[in-house]
């Protein structure tokens, strides 16, 4: 399944397979396939343009159905658990100049 999405207004677009998993044959084994993502921009910033005068760009949507509190969603394309965040944007912000941060999605 061919899946296209872009970061919430960071300019990046992604199309490909996101990671998912399936149950295939007679055992059962699960099987994932995971998805190779990389961020493109000149410089060596993910961010170019948008609330620069801001240490680190995170942003909120309140959603009322989510199994956990918080759900941070990753924006800098580094995650080994993409699209989930799991700290990556740090390295990255430290060594580039950047300011990306990820999605937060709170549950109401």
């Amino acid at each position: 399944m061919a899946i296209s999405m872009s970061t919430f207004g960071l300019g990046l677009c992604y199309t490909g397979q996101l990671p998912f998993r399936r149950v295939t044959g007679e055992t059962g084994r699960k099987q994932q396939r995971m998805a190779v993502v990389r961020a493109e921009g000149g410089g060596g910033g993910i961010n170019p343009e948008i609330r620069k005068n801001e240490e680190k760009v995170v942003d909120s949507v309140v959603v009322t159905e989510l199994s956990k509190n918080i759900t941070p969603y990753c924006r800098c394309w580094r995650s080994g658990t993409f699209p989930l965040c799991d700290g990556s944007h740090t390295k990255h912000n430290k060594a580039n100049g950047d300011n990306v941060g990820p999605l937060l999605l709170k549950k109401q």
